[in-house]
């Protein structure tokens, strides 16, 4: 086993009430959930992997196949699809030459649809890791994402 996914999982009490903050602290450090942390935090809870598993593939939040390292989230709520959310998700998808729920080749990019990230007055938004990017147009899109290359 990974010697840092258990530093990770060791900082929490066993507990399954730790299950939900475990995946996230997790998730923050490799991106994923992959096979071999859902089964490390299975065990060290003492549950189950199906349970873990269960709550992983539950949660939206969670992703259970190998992201890019930067994640790209548009959101789709009603503020930012009316402000031409749809304009956005094609200039994103134009220029790294993938879909959404893909990863480019590189493994620099993946693309997510989100219902809403709560930024409703600076629409349309799309974030990249933690960093959001407000009353976007189409045409700001490649730079943006240059910055990141």
């Amino acid at each position: 086993m990974d010697n840092s996914l258990m530093q990770i999982i060791e900082k929490f009490p066993r507990s399954r009430q730790n299950l939900i903050p475990v995946l996230q602290a997790i998730q923050k450090e490799q991106n994923y959930l992959n096979r071999e942390a859902v089964s490390a935090v299975a065990e060290y809870l003492g549950l189950g992997v199906a349970q873990v598993y269960g709550a992983a593939s539950f949660y939206t939040q969670f992703r259970l196949k190998k992201t890019g390292k930067n994640i790209i989230k548009i959101c789709k709520g009603t503020a930012c699809h009316v402000s031409g959310a749809d304009n956005i998700i094609d200039a994103v998808e134009r220029t790294l030459g993938i879909r959404k729920g893909e990863t480019t080749a590189d493994g620099k990019f993946s693309i997510e649809e989100v219902a809403c990230l709560g930024c409703c007055s600076l629409a349309p938004v799309l974030m990249i890791n933690d960093r959001v990017y407000a009353r976007l147009v189409s045409s700001e899109v490649k730079k943006i994402l240059q910055s990141y290359s």
